[in-house]
């Protein structure tokens, strides 16, 4: 990530997240008792999912990232994992719910972001829900992520990129900022 993400560790991003992004795509979806976060980066997400669930494992690939995490979260809940989550290390149908917010832009292509939906669908048990939201593509947006790794995904191509992951009873729903996708493994 460019410097411009050191916005993500600001308090006024802590309180969007808290306030209004996570509210807003979760909803009442019961997300069970071990969760996978993917792409914690600067943990706003997982402070708020650290008073909500009972069992996280947060897997960042970025090292210095994970380290922050595993610092703060030390002798809690919140288990945090150094791993590329195309090539997830724990065994099928472990986790009984999992997210990503704001994250999956910065997966590079879009077969690797298909092979993240395919890796995350493997570890969920049947019936499990998966959260994903991120951002809509604009100019700013664009401008934003310059020198840094920016690969948005057209909510639109969704619904078919989530089932050939194999994730049913898909739902999409997009705004002027951002789409959320709740979907489950079948």
């Amino acid at each position: 990530m460019n410097e411009g993400h050191q916005i993500c560790d600001s308090p006024e991003w802590r309180a969007a997240v808290r306030d209004q992004i996570i509210p807003w795509a979760v909803r009442d979806v019961d997300l069970g008792d071990d969760v996978l976060e993917v792409g914690p980066g600067y943990g706003a997400t997982t402070d708020v999912f650290a008073e909500l669930l009972p069992r996280i494992t947060s897997v960042e690939i970025d090292p210095a990232l994970a380290a922050r995490l595993q610092e703060r979260y030390a002798d809690t809940h919140v288990e945090v994992v150094v791993a590329d989550a195309t090539q997830l290390p724990f065994p099928d149908g472990r986790f009984t719910g999992a997210v990503c917010f704001s994250m999956l832009h910065h997966v590079p292509s879009a077969e690797l972001q298909d092979r993240l939906f395919a890796e995350v669908t493997r570890v969920l048990q049947p019936g499990a829900a998966l959260i994903a939201v991120d951002g809509v593509e604009s100019d700013d947006v664009r401008a934003f992520h310059d020198g840094d790794t920016y690969q948005p995904i057209d909510p639109s191509t969704l619904e078919p990129r989530l089932a050939a992951a194999g994730l049913q009873s898909i739902e999409v729903r997009v705004n002027d900022y951002g789409w959320t996708a709740l979907a489950r493994r079948g």
